[in-house]
C-alpha cells in the first residue's frame, strides 16, 4: 500500500496554519491548488488538490476533508487536528486505500514542522501559510513517492 505515501502527506501537509498565533481560524473555507510529486522510480507528476477546512473549539481544532488526484491516482482523506500552544496532534483516515494514522508536530516562528505516521508511511512536512496562499514540502525517503510540493489558494465566493 505504499502507493498512497504521496497522498497522505499532501493532505495532512496542507492543513496546518503557519503563523505564531496557535489557532486554525485563518484556514476556514475551501482551498485548491496544484503541485508536483516525485515517485522514487519515475519522473515528476502533476497533482491537483481541493481542501475544505472546518474550524472548531474556538480555533484550537480543525476538521479537514481533502481530495487529491494525479493522472494515475486519487485519494479522499479526512483528518482531525488539535493545537495546544505550539504542539499539533491528531489523526487521519484515507477512504480509498483504507489507511489511517497519527499526526504530530510543532508550530514555531511561523513554520509548521510535522510528522505523519502509520504502519506503512512516515513523512516529514514543512508548511507555510501567508494570507490566502499556502505551500508545503514533503520528504519521505525510501517511500514510493519521496518528494511532494503543493501550492494552494483560498477559494473566494
Amino acid at each position: 500500500m505504499q502507493n498512497l505515501s504521496w497522498a497522505i502527506p499532501i493532505a495532512i501537509g496542507v492543513m496546518a496554519p503557519a503563523h505564531a498565533q496557535p489557532r486554525f481560524d485563518n484556514l476556514a473555507g475551501s482551498w485548491s491548488g496544484v503541485g508536483l510529486m516525485k515517485p522514487s522510480d519515475g519522473p515528476r507528476e502533476r497533482v491537483r488538490c481541493k481542501v475544505d477546512y472546518t474550524v472548531k473549539n474556538e480555533g484550537q481544532s480543525v476538521k479537514m476533508d481533502v481530495r487529491c488526484a494525479s493522472d494515475a491516482y486519487k485519494m479522499e482523506l479526512s483528518a482531525n487536528i488539535d493545537q495546544r500552544g505550539s504542539v499539533l496532534s491528531g489523526n487521519w483516515f484515507e477512504s480509498q486505500y483504507r489507511q489511517g494514522g497519527k499526526i504530530s508536530g510543532q508550530s514555531i516562528d511561523g513554520v509548521i514542522d510535522a510528522k505523519i505516521e502509520s504502519d506503512t508511511i512516515t513523512a516529514l512536512l514543512t508548511v507555510r501559510t501567508n494570507g490566502n496562499r499556502q505551500s508545503f514540502a514533503m520528504e519521505s525517503p525510501g517511500a514510493w513517492v519521496s518528494q511532494v510540493s503543493i501550492n494552494l489558494s483560498r477559494e473566494t465566493r
